[in-house]
């Protein structure tokens, strides 16, 4: 499918400060020429960090909008005459999940409803929301959140009447190189400060990961290839845990300190009952939703049309059976910046 211009379209970016935010304006704005950016978050001192760190977030075309996606009104304000959302909005720390729920209830869940109506009410053409592998078989809250949310977005395909727009999809993926929270600089710095030994919650610990650049343009092709309704998932590498250590203080020690709560030893992006209904291409695979609720969805024989391929009966895509591997070396090379 032919790529989706994003030039002179009016793009909003929900959590638009945020790692992602950043790296997918960036983007948009040197290599799309879209006809307006709008940065949607409701930190007024990140929007002006933003604004100072580089000229092109300064650009012509980019304009910062204050707000809260737990706020509609405000959303159906900042959404007129948009043409395409992406939703990177989100509380994303899994501890603090556990101790304040109904705030990621209030901004994961409400805050998504509050997306899919706005959208529809604004007549927006196209929305494509951010997931986690952690919403796939959930174990913690912010994982659940997420599964909401990723069903919500899925669900308001239904609701767009004849016109068949907005359409909604899903793009999940792993742990991002380089984002805010990244474990890499917090080790680095305990390493500088003389630490003889990292922490780490379990030897056996593996990890899918994507570049920044890489998930921007991940979202970027999706605009082009969404029919309404899929969970895309891009075929990226996994990692050992302690083969990043070795990429980041080679010879360093490791304290175990054993698996937190909500977390688990490998991350999957498509279980076995999602397999079910998963198509494969070249670099991603899309889940079809179980629910086909108009004739414009996706559905799993929509994409074996356009060329994907089924997955095998049991296929689970989990980050220790990947086979595509990142090195201490190759994990020393993307590290080196941070």
């Amino acid at each position: 499918m032919s790529a989706f211009p994003l030039q002179d379209k009016v793009i909003l970016v929900t959590g638009g400060t945020g790692s992602f935010g950043k790296a997918f304006i960036r983007k948009a704005l040197t290599e799309h020429r879209p006809r307006k950016v709008i940065v949607f978050s409701r930190d007024e001192l990140k929007q002006w960090e933003m604004r100072q760190s580089d000229p092109v977030f300064d650009h012509a075309n980019i304009r910062y909008f204050l707000g809260d996606v737990r706020d509609k009104e405000r959303l159906e304000r900042a959404f007129r005459d948009v043409d395409l959302v992406v939703h990177a909005a989100a509380l994303k720390q899994v501890p603090a999940a556990e101790y304040n729920p109904t705030e990621f209830i209030k901004t994961n869940i409400h805050g998504a409803m509050n997306i899919v109506d706005a959208a529809i009410d604004r007549g927006v053409e196209r929305v494509i929301a951010l997931s986690t592998d952690k919403a796939a078989n959930p174990i913690n809250l912010y994982g659940a959140t997420k599964l909401c949310s990723d069903k919500l977005f899925v669900a308001g395909n239904a609701y767009v009447g004849a016109k068949g727009l907005p359409k909604f999809s899903v793009v999940r993926y792993g742990n991002v190189l380089g984002s805010r929270g990244s474990i890499v600089p917090k080790w680095k710095e305990m390493v500088r400060a003389g630490a003889k030994e990292l922490p780490v919650t379990d030897p056996r610990m593996t990890r899918f990961w994507i570049t920044l650049e890489a998930a921007a343009d991940f979202v970027i092709a999706n605009f082009g290839r969404m029919l309404g309704g899929e969970i895309f998932v891009p075929k990226i590498p996994s990692m050992k845990v302690v083969d990043l250590v070795q990429a980041v203080a080679p010879g360093c020690g490791m304290t175990i300190t054993g698996i937190r709560p909500g977390e688990k030893l490998h991350e999957l992006m498509i279980g076995e009952d999602d397999g079910r209904h998963t198509a494969e291409f070249a670099d991603y695979f899309a889940i079809a939703p179980q629910a086909v609720m108009n004739q414009s969805m996706a559905s799993i024989e929509r994409l074996l049309a356009i060329g994907g391929q089924r997955v095998a009966d049991g296929y689970e895509y989990r980050s220790d059976n990947n086979p595509l591997w990142l090195s201490a070396e190759d994990l020393r090379r993307l590290t080196a910046h941070l």
